[in-house]
C-alpha cells in the first residue's frame, strides 16, 4: 500500500450541461425569475466528489475560445453545435466566482478545450507520481487512461464509475486505451461535427480495431474488404486521418501542474453561502457547510474510487472548534454554532418571539374572547397524519400579530376534542373574520370530520405564491427561506425521519409542539402580507380572489365525498389483462426468435436493433445503449409488427400495474371509496393535477384502458353517474382568440369542425368529406396549438412528409388569421416575457428570447399553448365554482365527483336528474361568453365509461 498523492481534474462543462439537463424537465427558477439549474447541478456534483473522495489535489478545466489547431485542421469542427443555452452562459461566471472562494484553482488555456487542458495535466502530474481521476461523463477521456490515470465517471441516477485499463478495454474491446482515439476516428463524432468513415458505427469500428488495430492498419488493407464498404472507407481514407486527428487529445498545452496550486484548502465559507443565498440555494448551502465544517467523528472511512487505492489517515484535531476545516476528518454533522456562523438565514433561535401554549379553563376562555375580536387570523392545524381523512387533531395554531401566537392542544379522546372544537366553532364559522393558512384545502378537510366549516374570506400563501412565480416551489420551508431570510424548524427535528422509529405529533412535548405549531402561523402570516403586495403587481389579485380560492373550497368538497369503485370488476379485468399481455410476449418471442426480457431496454435494444437490424442508424442513449423510447419505438410501429406488439405490451403492463392492480389498493377503509386529491399549483398552465391515485391519466384512446373507467360507479341504486365534457374547448378558444372568421363560423353555425376544417383544406361539398380526409383535418386542428410539424404531422397520419407539408400550408391560407395569432403571442412574449389566459393567468417563458434554438423553439410552442390550455383550465374552474354554488344552495343530493381535463363527473341522485341536468348544462356553457358558443355533451351510466 503506498501513499500515492490523488489529483482530481473536473471537466467544468460537461458537468455543467449535465447538471443543466439533469432538470430539464423541472428548471429550478428562483424568485428573481433565473433559471439556476446549471449551477445547482455542477456545484451538486462537486461537492459529490470531495465528499466521496476527499482528494488531496483537484481542479477545474474549463474551455475557452475552442480549439484552434482543430479548427484549422477541420473548418466544420463542432460547427452545427446549437447555440449554448443561456441558463448556462448564465452559470458559467458564477461557478467561477463559487470556485474561486472555495479556493479550488480554474485552468483554462485560450484556443485550447478542456480536454487538451486536463490531458496535459493528467500526464504532466503522471511524471511527478500522481494518480489522476479525469471527472467527466465523458468517453473521449478513455484515450488518456494508464496504470496512473482513470476516467470518473458520473453514471445515470447518481454514483460514479471509475474506469482504469480493464473497463476501457471492456467497454471499447480494444488492447490498449489508446486505440480509442482509432475508434473515435472510425465512428465519428455528431456532437463535434467529426466526420468519422462513412457506414461505420460502434459494431463494425470494433471490428475493424479487433482486425487490423488501428485506423492506419485499416486504410493500409482495405483489399480485404468487401462490396459498399470497401468502396466507402476507400473514398474516405484522408477524411479517416483527419477524424483520428481531430478525436486525439492533445498533450502539449502550455499549462503547468504546480501541486501547491492544486492542494486542497479552506475554502472561504463566508464568500460562497454570500453567492449561494443570492441565488437562494437553500440545500446546496446547508450541503456544503456539513460538507466543510463536519465536526470529526471517530470513523475515517473513505469511498475509494480504485481497487488498490491506499487507506489515507490525516491528523485531525480531537475538538474541532466550530467552522473548523475538517473536510478530512469524519462525517460527523456541523454543530449548530457552526451552521449559524456561515448561514445568514435566521431561525426560531435568532428573532424574538412571543409563542403560548392556552391553558385549559379561565385561559381558553380569554384566548377564546380574544381570538372572536380578530378581523384576520392565521390558523395551523397539527395533526397524527398526512391523510386528512384519518388524521386526528393534536392541537391549532393561532398567530394574528407577527412574533406572536397561541397553540391550543387537543385532547386524545375524539368526544372530548369534539367539544373543545365547539367553542371554536364561533371562530371558524364567523363570515367576518379572514382565515389565512398555508394549504387551507388540507385544513378544510380535516375539520370536516369535527363537523366544522370554515367560513368568511381566505388567504391561501400557496396559492397566492402559485399565481406570483408558478414554475417556483411552493412549500413553506422554501418560502420562508427565499422571503423572509427565515430557516423554520423541521418536522424531522420533532418526529424523526420516515420509517418504523417516526414519532406522532401526539408523542412530542407540548413546550416543542407550541414552538414548531406557533411559528408556522406566525411565517404563513409574515408570507401572507409579502405576497398581498405582489399578486397587486402581478395583476393576478381577481383571479386569487374569484377562481383560485372558492376553487380550493370546491376541490376540498370533492376529496371528501370521493367516487364508489367496484372492486370485482378490476379483478376480473386483471386477469383479463394477464391474458392479453401472455398473449404479446408469446408473439413477441415468436417475432423475435428468443426469449428475453421485454421489460428491459438494454434487452430489447439488442433483439430490434442488433439481431433483428430494423434500421440502419438506431439511436443511443447517454448511456451508449440503444434507445427503445416512446417515441423512437412509435416512429417505426407502422413498419414492424414486432415493435407494435411491445408498444401494446408495454402499454398493456402500467394500465396493470398502475391501475387495475392499484386502484382497490387505494379505496379508503373509513369510506369505501377512492379520493383523489386534486393539485392546484403544479401545473404552471392552470389546469389540475391529480394524485392518488391520479385520474387524469387513465387512457382514452385504447379499448383496455377505457375499461378501467367501467371501475368507477355509481354511490348506490337510487344514484346514477352523470359526465358532462366540453366539447373541443381548445379549437373553440383558438378560434375565439385568432379571431378567425372561418372557425367561429364553423362553431357558430353547429357544423362538425374537422369535417368542415377538411372541406375547406381539400376544397370539397362537407356532404363528400371522407372519413380518412376527416382524421387528417383533425391530426392538424389539434396538432397546430402544438407546433406540429410536416415531420410531426407524416409520423401520426398516412400522409408522405411532403404531404403533410402541403396540407399545413393549405391549412394555413384556409385560416390565415391562425398563422397571424400564433406570430402575435410569440412576439407579445419576446417583448413582455410572459403569456396570458382569457383571465390573465400569466405563464413565464424567460427564454423565448434566448440563443439556444431548441430551448427558444419550447418556449414558442408555450406561447401559443399556454393561453389555450390555461383559457381551458379556467373557464371550467369558473364552471366547477358556479355548479357548486348551485348544488349547496339549492341543497341538491346529487354531488360533483371527478374533473378530469374538460369533463365533470357527478353522482346524480334520480329524482333530481332532470333539474340537475339543466342546470349543468347551463353553468358550463355559461361559464365564459367567447365569440364561439361553449358545447356541453352529456352523457348517463351506471360506470363512468358508459357515462362518458
Amino acid at each position: 500500500m503506498s501513499d500515492q498523492k490523488r489529483l482530481f481534474l473536473v471537466d467544468a462543462y460537461a458537468l455543467i450541461f449535465r447538471g443543466y439537463y439533469a432538470f430539464i424537465k423541472n428548471p429550478r427558477i428562483n424568485s428573481k425569475g433565473m433559471d439556476t439549474s446549471a449551477i445547482l447541478g455542477f456545484t451538486n456534483s462537486l461537492l459529490d466528489v470531495i465528499k466521496r473522495e476527499r482528494p488531496d489535489h483537484l481542479a477545474v478545466c474549463f474551455d475557452k475560445g475552442g480549439s484552434e489547431a482543430r479548427n484549422e485542421m477541420f473548418t466544420d469542427y463542432k460547427a452545427n453545435r446549437d447555440e449554448t443555452p443561456d441558463a448556462i452562459r448564465i452559470a458559467v461566471p458564477y461557478i467561477e466566482e463559487i470556485l474561486k472562494a472555495m479556493h479550488i484553482p480554474i485552468m483554462v488555456k485560450e484556443g485550447y478545450e478542456a480536454d487538451d487542458v486536463i490531458g496535459t495535466l493528467a500526464k504532466k502530474a503522471e511524471k511527478e507520481g500522481y494518480k489522476t481521476y479525469m471527472v467527466t461523463p465523458d468517453k473521449d477521456f478513455a484515450q488518456l487512461v494508464s496504470e496512473n490515470i482513470f476516467m470518473y465517471k458520473p453514471v445515470f441516477g447518481g454514483g460514479y464509475e471509475t474506469w482504469g485499463i480493464p473497463e476501457v478495454k471492456e467497454k471499447f474491446e480494444v488492447d490498449d486505451p489508446s486505440q480509442v482515439i482509432d475508434y473515435l476516428g472510425m465512428m465519428g463524432d455528431s456532437a463535434d461535427n467529426i466526420p468519422g468513415l462513412p457506414g461505420v458505427g460502434d459494431k463494425t469500428a470494433k471490428k475493424f480495431i479487433a482486425a487490423y488495430g488501428s485506423m492506419e492498419g485499416l486504410l493500409a488493407n482495405t483489399d480485404q474488404l468487401k462490396g459498399k464498404m470497401k468502396e466507402k472507407v476507400e473514398g474516405a481514407k484522408e477524411l479517416g486521418l483527419l477524424s483520428k486527428k481531430l478525436a486525439t487529445i492533445m498533450l502539449d498545452v502550455p499549462v503547468e501542474f504546480d501541486a501547491k496550486d492544486f492542494e486542497m484548502s479552506e475554502p472561504d465559507i463566508q464568500g460562497v453561502t454570500k453567492i449561494f443565498e443570492e441565488l437562494e440555494f437553500r440545500r446546496l448551502t446547508d450541503n456544503f457547510i456539513k460538507t466543510f465544517t463536519s465536526e470529526p467523528s471517530n470513523s475515517d472511512s473513505k469511498s475509494v474510487p480504485s481497487e488498490e487505492k491506499p487507506t489515507r489517515t490525516k491528523a485531525s484535531p480531537t475538538a474541532a472548534g466550530a467552522g473548523q476545516f475538517s473536510l478530512f476528518g469524519g462525517d460527523g454533522e456541523p454543530s449548530e454554532a457552526t451552521q449559524k456562523k456561515y448561514n445568514s438565514r435566521n431561525t426560531i433561535n435568532d428573532i424574538e418571539h412571543f409563542y403560548q401554549t392556552v391553558q385549559p379553563g379561565m385561559g381558553t376562555k380569554l384566548f377564546l374572547q380574544n381570538l372572536n375580536n380578530q378581523k384576520s387570523v392565521c390558523f395551523d392545524t397539527e395533526t397524527t397524519g398526512l391523510n386528512p381523512l384519518t388524521a386526528e387533531l393534536v392541537g391549532i395554531a393561532f398567530s394574528w400579530e407577527t412574533g406572536k401566537g397561541f397553540y391550543l392542544p387537543f385532547p386524545e379522546d375524539f368526544e372530548e376534542a369534539c367539544e373543545l372544537m365547539e367553542s371554536l366553532r364561533p371562530f371558524f364559522e364567523n363570515e367576518g373574520i379572514e382565515k389565512i393558512g398555508q394549504n387551507l384545502k388540507y385544513d378544510i378537510k380535516v375539520l370536516a370530520k369535527y363537523k366544522v366549516d370554515v367560513k368568511g374570506k381566505l388567504f391561501d400563501t400557496m396559492l397566492a405564491h402559485y399565481l406570483i412565480n408558478p414554475d417556483m416551489r411552493h412549500n413553506m420551508d422554501v418560502l420562508a427561506e427565499t422571503y423572509l431570510n427565515y430557516t423554520p424548524v423541521s418536522i424531522t427535528e420533532l418526529i424523526g425521519k420516515k420509517g418504523k422509529n417516526q414519532l406522532s405529533m401526539r408523542e412530542v412535548p407540548l413546550e416543542q409542539q407550541t414552538e414548531y405549531a406557533v411559528e408556522d402561523a406566525d411565517i404563513t402570516l409574515q408570507l401572507k402580507e409579502h405576497f398581498e403586495k405582489e399578486l397587486g403587481e402581478a395583476n393576478t389579485q381577481k383571479l386569487f380572489d374569484e377562481i383560485e380560492i372558492p376553487l380550493l373550497r370546491v376541490l376540498a368538497a370533492m376529496e371528501l365525498e370521493g367516487i364508489n369503485l367496484d372492486e370485482n370488476f378490476l379483478k376480473g379485468l386483471s386477469v383479463e389483462l394477464d391474458k392479453d399481455i401472455k398473449r404479446l410476449e408469446a408473439e413477441i418471442y415468436k417475432e423475435a426468435g428468443e426469449e428475453f426480457n421485454i421489460g428491459s431496454p438494454r434487452q430489447l435494444g439488442d433483439i430490434l436493433f442488433d439481431k433483428m437490424k430494423l434500421v440502419d442508424k438506431p439511436k443511443k442513449t447517454k448511456t451508449g445503449q440503444y434507445s427503445t423510447a416512446e417515441d423512437v419505438l412509435s416512429y417505426l410501429a407502422k413498419d414492424h409488427k414486432i415493435i407494435r406488439d411491445v408498444l401494446e405490451y408495454r402499454g398493456l403492463s402500467k394500465l396493470k400495474s398502475t391501475y387495475v392492480d392499484a386502484l382497490p389498493g387505494q379505496v379508503e377503509p373509513s369510506t369505501g371509496r377512492v379520493h383523489t386529491d386534486y393539485m392546484q399549483t403544479v401545473a404552471a398552465t392552470g389546469r389540475l393535477s391529480s394524485n392518488n391515485p391520479n385520474l387524469q391519466n387513465i387512457p382514452i384512446r385504447t379499448e383496455r384502458g377505457r375499461q378501467v373507467r367501467k371501475a368507477f360507479i355509481p354511490r348506490d341504486k337510487d344514484h346514477i353517474l352523470l359526465a358532462a365534457d366540453y366539447s373541443q374547448i381548445e379549437l373553440r378558444i383558438i378560434a375565439a382568440l385568432s379571431e378567425e372568421e372561418n372557425m367561429i363560423q364553423a362553431f357558430r353555425d353547429g357544423e362538425d369542425i374537422h369535417a368542415s376544417t377538411a372541406a375547406k383544406v381539400f376544397n370539397i361539398p362537407i356532404k363528400e368529406v371522407t372519413r380518412e380526409q376527416r382524421g387528417n383535418a383533425k391530426t392538424v386542428n389539434f396538432g397546430i396549438i402544438y407546433g406540429v410539424s410536416a415531420f410531426g404531422l407524416s409520423n401520426q397520419t398516412d400522409l408522405s412528409r411532403t404531404e403533410a407539408k402541403e396540407l399545413i400550408e393549405t391549412y394555413y391560407k384556409t385560416y390565415p388569421k391562425l398563422r397571424d395569432y400564433i406570430s402575435d403571442q410569440i412576439a407579445f412574449a419576446r417583448e413582455h416575457g410572459y403569456v396570458q389566459t382569457v383571465l390573465g393567468r400569466r405563464r413565464y417563458l424567460n427564454a423565448i428570447n434566448g440563443s439556444n434554438a431548441v430551448v427558444r423553439a419550447a418556449a414558442e410552442r408555450n406561447a401559443v399553448n399556454a393561453p389555450i390550455q390555461g383559457s381551458a383550465a379556467d373557464i371550467i374552474k369558473i364552471a366547477m365554482i358556479n355548479i357548486h354554488k348551485k348544488l349547496e344552495e339549492k341543497k341538491f343530493k346529487s354531488k360533483m365527483l371527478l374533473q378530469v381535463h374538460d369533463e365533470l363527473v357527478f353522482d346524480a341522485y334520480k329524482p333530481e336528474l332532470e333539474e340537475l341536468r339543466q342546470m349543468i348544462k347551463t353553468e358550463m356553457e355559461g361559464a365564459y361568453k367567447l365569440a364561439v358558443p361553449l358545447v356541453v355533451e352529456m352523457g348517463l351510466g351506471e360506470n363512468w365509461l358508459e357515462a362518458h
